[in-house]
């Protein structure tokens, strides 16, 4: 059987329109094209962990619309096990997307059923993550639900990924202890560290401080200038395979993805930075947020332009 991947987080409806750039406050574009989309982060690194090799389990919370059930419906549709995924009364969360022509995009998030993602849910269905081998999070789940699930997953001895996006704000302190793999963007390195994130020298002073807070490896997403691993010992960088971006939504779920389901499946860490930093690399080149996720064998055939 493959390795088992549980990811704890977010399922949103990613609505998804194109314009031509950004718009500014109070301005009003005319946008290309929109879309509606399964997305929400937790949902986006279940699917990519489930494409690109992993047994996955979801656990999270829906709202009882029609949204809630396209979301289910898309899990299901990846052979994700989706009897942790909880419906709730009221609207399933709903993610606001504008993708300009540069494939940079601005994404307003609203909760809605995540946000009764408790810990007595994730209690619930604490035999879902004992059968672990990785157990993944993010941020768009209530905190006290996510430093739960951390600590959990460490008390079950299992390896735990957090990926602190959309970070804001330093963590909790009593977090680091129970992450095995920090995984922070730029922003959110900087946000969690204190200090400015802006090229791979600063990136490793961040991931020093992170390290010392506690968190067991960090690994810095530097998006066109790849990534940096850092384990106490040493640094390395990894550069990003040379793609044609269309759109960057979902890119890092991706990576964490990727990279969850090669380290389950016993590949060493420099070989899951790569394997996840291929998938993310192809995601960029489709539009969109599950659709975007590539396969094993899009990765196994991936060669470098």
């Amino acid at each position: 059987m493959p390795a088992k991947v549980v990811v704890i987080g977010s399922l949103n409806m990613d609505l998804v329109t194109r314009a031509p750039r950004l718009p500014r406050g109070g301005e009003t574009l005319i946008g290309e094209s929109f879309a509606t989309v399964s997305g929400g982060k937790g949902a986006n690194q279940a699917v990519a962990a489930a494409r690109l090799g992993a047994q996955v389990s979801m656990v999270g919370c829906v709202g009882n619309d029609a949204y809630g059930v396209e979301l289910r419906d898309a899990l299901l549709a990846e052979q994700i096990d989706c009897q942790a995924v909880s419906t709730v009364e009221g609207s399933s969360g709903v993610a606001l997307i504008v993708v300009d022509d540069n494939s940079q995009n601005a994404i307003v998030i609203v909760a809605g059923a995540n946000g009764a993602l408790t810990s007595k849910v994730i209690d619930h269905f604490d035999s879902v993550l004992q059968a672990a081998d990785v157990i993944i999070c993010q941020l768009e789940v209530p905190d006290a639900s996510v430093g739960h699930a951390l600590k959990r997953g460490r008390a079950l001895g299992k390896t735990v990924i957090l990926n602190p996006a959309p970070a804001s704000r330093p963590l909790p302190a009593d977090w680091y202890a129970s992450i095995d793999y920090l995984i922070p963007n730029e922003s959110e390195a900087a946000a969690l560290s204190g200090l400015p994130v802006d090229s791979l020298e600063t990136a490793k002073t961040a991931a020093t401080r992170l390290m010392a807070m506690g968190a067991g490896k960090v690994i810095i997403t530097l998006g066109a200038q790849g990534s940096l691993f850092a384990n106490g010992k040493s640094f390395d960088h990894f550069p990003v395979p040379k793609v044609k971006a269309v759109d960057t939504t979902a890119a890092g779920d991706t990576f964490v993805g990727g990279f969850a389901a090669a380290l389950a499946a016993g590949k060493s860490e420099a070989e899951a930075i790569r394997f996840g930093q291929v998938a993310a690399a192809l995601s960029v080149t489709r539009a969109g947020a599950q659709p975007s996720i590539p396969t094993l064998s899009d990765v196994q055939a991936f060669k470098t332009p």
